[in-house]
Order: structure tokens, then sequence, then C-alpha cells
């Protein structure tokens, strides 16, 4: 017994290289995640941009890079058109893209849209990976598969996985509006992320990933993307125009637990913009002098409006420079106004 440990050592210590052990085939998912990974992150690349100095603008710290801040954008198409989030490059006088094969180049912003949280910028032309294929946020289910391709703290051509968590969220902006049908997802999110895509499991883009819900800054199970549909809605009159329309028709509303406090279901008029269509449709917002409710919408075209939300997609449906019917409740009965949908930029 007392030789045990050294016959041990001797005839069965593992001197030499292990042989290696046939692992089988990959199993289906793992076949489709690294499909995906190789076709999409050729596309991938690393958003930053320089206010002056050596201090970087943008929304993610990244201390690998000497303190710049730094997002993820991806190719849009082969003119050299790059997406991001806007708060990636807000404010930045001097950007920086740099492609997965490590090529640096400089890049100008395009145009901005700072209510989607979105930008265009353009790279100097030259042989770019392909754009990434595009999908539909109309059709996501709660359950589905998500990958994320991104940046995390400087860390390039990283992937997450996770599943679509929740659909039609509310997100606000820097600009204090809100996106709308905003993707939760628990893939993997991090600071540097921003700006990156969210795909399906056929590869497409359903969303840019935007944010993250964590107080301590870093991954908690819950991020979120602004959906495809606005995307692809947005993205193309950035490159046309450098901008894109807020549509609106100059209301204030009140928030929506006013309207549950009060017992009405639609959207409560507080006031309207002096000389906007709202004014000049003849929407009332609330007497504060008399204590008296203003005016509440409670459909548009026909369909019910219950908060703001519904409000915002129904005129971005419909489009600047189109009208809508919207059914106000007013002193106990149902009016109709027609109402014009402008671009209402920084206004309410």
């Amino acid at each position: 017994m007392l030789a045990q440990p050294w016959i041990q050592q001797l005839f069965y210590s593992a001197t030499e290289p292990r042989a290696i052990e046939p692992r089988g085939n990959l199993a289906e998912w793992e076949k489709t995640t690294i499909a995906i990974f190789n076709r999409v992150s050729p596309s991938v690349v690393q958003v930053a941009g320089r206010a002056g100095g050596d201090t970087f603008a943008g929304a993610e710290p990244d201390e690998q890079n000497g303190g710049a801040q730094t997002g993820t954008g991806f190719v849009w198409d082969a003119a050299g058109h790059i997406v991001t989030n806007a708060h990636v490059v807000q404010g930045a006088s001097e950007i920086a893209v740099r492609l997965a094969n490590g090529e640096v180049a400089r890049a100008t912003v395009r145009g901005m849209a700072p209510n989607y949280d979105l930008a265009v910028l353009r790279i100097p032309a030259r042989s770019l990976p392909p754009p990434i294929p595009i999908g539909s946020s109309g059709d996501l289910q709660v359950g589905q598969a998500a990958f994320a391709i991104g940046n995390p703290f400087g860390l390039d051509q990283s992937l997450t996985t996770g599943v679509i968590s929740a659909l039609k969220r509310r997100l606000p902006t820097q600009t204090g509006r809100e996106i709308t049908n905003v993707i939760q997802t628990d893939a993997a999110i991090n600071p540097g992320n921003s700006g990156g895509p969210l795909l399906d499991s056929a590869g497409r883009l359903i969303g840019v990933n935007t944010a993250i819900f964590s107080p301590s800054g870093s991954n908690a199970g819950i991020g979120f993307a602004v959906p495809v549909d606005t995307v692809n809605r947005v993205v193309p009159a950035l490159i046309r125009n450098g901008r894109v329309p807020t549509p609106g028709i100059g209301i204030v509303a009140a928030p929506e637990s006013l309207a549950t406090r009060l017992g009405v279901e639609g959207l409560v008029v507080v006031r309207t913009v002096p000389g906007s269509p709202a004014d000049r449709a003849g929407l009332r917002g609330v007497d504060r002098m008399g204590g008296v409710v203003g005016d509440v919408i409670t459909a548009c075209n026909g369909e019910p409006i219950r908060r703001l939300v519904d409000l915002s997609d129904k005129l971005e449906q419909v489009g600047v420079g189109n009208t809508i019917a919207l059914s106000v409740l007013r002193g106990g009965r149902t009016v109709t106004l027609t109402v014009e949908v402008v671009d209402i930029g920084g206004r309410p």
C-alpha cells in the first residue's frame, strides 16, 4: 500500500499528449449559429467618434482603446453606408470605422434621426462585405431565437444568443420622444453593442441593438433593439435627405395614468401647439381655469387609440402631407375631426 502512489505515478502518468476523441457531428442549432456568424460578421463594424483632443463622443466607454467611446455598426449597401445608433456618434467631430478585416476608414455622417436613435455614416468607396439581408419585425414572436453581433467593451466580433423576450416595448430617446414597437431580447447586450445587428435564425436583420436595462451598466438579460421595419423606413430617408420627417399633429398628451384615473379609454389632450394642424382643426386641451378635461382621442381612421404610441404608429403609417380622421370624445359625445399630418421636427 505504501508503494501505491509511486506505482500510479510511474505507470499511469500522462506524460505524452493524449489522443483526441472524435466529437461526432455538431448539433443542428450549433450549425445554424455558426453559419449565421460566418455569413454576417464580416458586415459588422466598430464605430468610434472623437469629439476633440483625446476625448471620444458616444455612449460606450472602451478601456481597451485608451478610454475611447465606441459602438457597433453594419454595412447597409455597396455605396459605403454604415448604420449605427445616433447616440454613438452624436456630437462627434471625427468618426472612424474599423472593418472586420481590421481596415480603418474615416467616416462622415450622412444623416441622423435621434428620435429613432439611428444614424447613417458613409465611408469612402471600397470593396465592402455584402449588406445584411433584411427581415421583418412585424411577424416576430416571443420565444423565437435572436442573435446579436457587436463589440462589447471593445471586444470585436462577439456573438451572443438568446430569444425575443417581449415585443412592442416603448423606449425613450435623448430627444424626449419614444421609439415604438421596440424589441426586447435576453441575448447579451453590453456597452459597445449599441448600433449592432439583431438577427433571426435565418441570419436576417430584425433590429438594431440600442440599449440595455441594467443598474450595473452591464448585461442583465434585458436588451432593446429598434425594429427593422422602422430601420428600413428611416435609413433610406437619411441616405436620400440627411434627415427623416417626424409626423405629428401638434398636441401635448397627458400620461396614460391620467386617463386611467379619469376612467376614460383614449388619449387625453393637454394642449395644442398654437398654429398647428391640431389647433386649426379645433382640438381642445385641458381648461385649467374651469377644471374641464380636454378632448380625448379615441380612434384614428377608425382604429382604436388607447395611448400615445398608438397615435404615433398611425401617424407614421399615414405619413407627412396626408390627413387623418380623429374620433374625439368631447363633453360626453363623439365628434370627428380631420387633421393634417405634418413634419413637427423638434416640436411636440
